[in-house]
């Protein structure tokens, strides 16, 4: 089954990716993971945006989240590279990614056009 992006969902390693993108991108940092060039190789760390809150007139608002691809250490440079695979750059993408690099600004961020 296709997504509305028309992302096709693929399992390598067992685990599902959303997409073929964002799965050869996983098998190309396992390579690097295994010859030495990064390190603690994460898939979906997560970031929190918003925290959860109620307003004034008690109604509970979830915190709000960013979901990235992958999180590793590069041993080159020793600095942790937080990665997104993208497609299609939706509107909600681009505000929690603004959200993401203005919470984080020490964050290395690297978008992946797939």
């Amino acid at each position: 089954m296709r997504s509305k992006y028309n992302a096709k969902p693929s399992v390598y390693d067992g685990y599902t990716f959303a997409s073929k993108a964002e799965m050869n991108r996983y098998i190309e940092l396992s390579l690097l993971q295994s010859t030495g060039k990064i390190a603690d190789l994460e898939l979906q760390p997560k970031y929190e945006l918003v925290k959860s809150f109620t307003t004034h007139t008690g109604e509970k608002i979830r915190a709000l989240s960013y979901i990235a691809y992958f999180r590793y250490l590069d041993m080159a440079t020793n600095r942790i590279i937080v990665e997104d695979v993208k497609g299609v750059k939706t509107e909600v993408y681009k505000i929690k990614r603004k959200l993401l690099l203005w919470k984080y600004p020490d964050i290395n961020f690297v978008e992946i056009t797939a």
